[in-house]
């Protein structure tokens, strides 16, 4: 995903790949790998120097814009860890509130039954 909207960010923009790459200072090589999804998880920072370049928020590199199904997914997906973020809850609490919800799920089922 972060691969295709690179491509399509850096396109948009009018650069080449050599240009992005002589501006951010990160080498067409791995720019490459990272458009081509051979770099899936680029560090936060190599992003953060593409964002500066495509003079984009870092967002845009990685929610999908498009109104594909899987892209409407990736952006709830990450406006739910926002609003989680916003309660207060924490990456490590994650799985407690998982049980939580899934003893939920389940007594709901046993009194739908």
């Amino acid at each position: 995903m972060i691969g295709k909207n690179l491509s399509e960010l850096r396109r948009r923009k009018g650069l080449s790949l050599s240009e992005l790459a002589d501006r951010s200072g990160i080498s067409k090589s791995y720019l490459s790998n990272i458009e081509r999804d051979v770099h899936k998880n680029p560090s936060i920072q190599i992003l953060e120097k593409i964002s500066d370049v495509l003079d984009v928020d870092l967002k845009a590199l990685l929610i999908n814009g498009h109104s594909t199904e899987k892209g409407r997914h990736d952006k709830e997906l990450y406006e739910f860890a926002e609003e989680l973020k916003k309660t207060g809850i924490k990456k490590d609490n994650i799985q407690e509130y998982k049980q939580l919800i899934e003893f939920i799920k389940w007594q709901n089922e046993k009194v739908s039954k």
